[in-house]
């Protein structure tokens, strides 16, 4: 698969979302979470993630505190918080009915 951003479009608070599930995470690490995880796939730069997690802060489905990263440099550690499980838990229930209703077109169903 070609790595493209364009299949992250409107996606990409969903991958955040679930990548805080484990706990913890800096901006960079979220990113490179999604790129190992989708084997390259998702090349997540920084004019997107960043904002997208001021985004998910705003809305109250994540949280931020700052400490220090395993690289000894102080950062923002972004959590899941009890709303941003449950918008996730939404976000997941309406990606799989979207993926299945794309397979069903794609299996001529």
């Amino acid at each position: 698969m070609t790595p493209t951003n364009d299949r992250l479009h409107g996606h990409l608070d969903l991958l955040i979302l679930s990548s805080l599930t484990g706990g913890p995470m800096h901006g960079w690490a979220i990113a490179q979470r999604l790129r190992v995880l989708s084997e390259k796939v998702f090349e997540v730069g920084q004019g997107s993630i960043y904002p997208a997690l001021r985004r998910l802060e705003a809305a109250g489905w994540i949280s931020a505190e700052v400490a220090v990263s395993e690289a000894g440099r102080r950062a923002r550690f972004y959590s899941l918080t009890p709303a941003g499980q449950r918008q996730l838990e939404t976000e997941r229930d309406e990606w799989a009915g979207f993926a299945a209703a794309v397979q069903r077109v794609l299996d001529g169903v």
